[in-house]
């Protein structure tokens, strides 16, 4: 983990933010990240929130890929409150975070909630 939770919220946000039409601010006490302001895809939790006493970061996810990362991932992705009944993922920031890999949830989450024309702009920066 980094040596501070700013480093946490700072590299969490730079990808979030990312993506397009993405907005960030607090939801329920914690850095959520939004698209078009609505939807939410991230939600950042610094020092942990509930049982889950370390830092960790809940994403959507499409339907079915919660089993499957769990099974795959059970040292990292865990089944958080709240949002783990609609498939939601939560992902330990602790330890030697692969920033590479939670990039790609992150993407993985906007995909899951962004309408088809921001999927089609994300894709049209890509290529």
């Amino acid at each position: 983990m980094p040596a501070d939770p700013a480093g946490l919220l700072a590299r969490t946000r730079a990808v979030c933010l990312a993506f397009p039409s993405v907005t960030e601010r607090p939801s329920h006490g914690a850095p959520a990240w939004f698209v078009g302001g609505r939807s939410t895809f991230a939600q950042l939790w610094e020092d942990g929130h509930h049982d889950n006493d370390f830092p960790h970061l809940w994403c959507a996810a499409a339907p079915g890929a919660q089993e499957e990362l769990l099974a795959a991932r059970p040292g990292l992705i865990f089944r958080p409150p709240y949002v783990g009944h609609r498939g939601w993922i939560g992902i330990r920031l602790d330890g030697d975070a692969d920033w590479t890999e939670i990039a790609e949830l992150c993407e993985d989450a906007y995909r899951a909630v962004a309408p088809k024309r921001l999927l089609a702009e994300l894709d049209a920066r890509r290529s």
